[in-house]
């Protein structure tokens, strides 16, 4: 659908933007003890590590700064604490509670795969931009 397509740049950066700053919030609250969490205890492995990465990771993620490197960080981390957190107690996400991690690996994964999007602090010069394919016919 063309009308869609129209709009794709700018509904990837919303989502980009959205999806990098709860997880930076989700991020300061271990860290910092804010926004109803718990403070995490410094340089325990891997929990305060993981939590310097989702506010790190989140923000690059969020302004759009080195965004598919961070995503796929983020994204990695989420992996990681899938399998060794959450999958121990259970095979599935909804039983062993680890749908925000699940959902947080496969959105930054988009993220890495799909780029920017508008309204980004890091962007191609125009000439360098993808240009659509022209297919010729006769």
């Amino acid at each position: 659908m063309h009308v869609l397509e129209r709009y794709q740049s700018q509904v990837i950066a919303v989502f980009r933007i959205v999806v990098g700053f709860l997880f930076a919030c989700h991020g300061a609250a271990s860290l910092f003890g804010v926004l109803g969490s718990k403070q995490t205890e410094a340089f325990v492995w891997p929990s305060w590590w993981a939590a310097l990465i989702q506010l790190v990771g989140g923000t690059l993620v969020a302004i759009g700064l080195g965004t598919r490197y961070a995503a796929l960080l983020c994204s990695g981390s989420m992996a990681f604490a899938y399998f060794t957190v959450h999958q121990v107690d259970a095979l599935l996400p909804v039983q062993n509670g680890g749908e925000k991690a699940a959902l947080f690996c496969f959105a930054f994964l988009l993220i890495a795969f799909l780029g920017n999007g508008a309204w980004a602090l890091e962007r191609k010069p125009a000439s360098t931009q993808r240009q659509p394919a022209v297919v010729a016919t006769e």
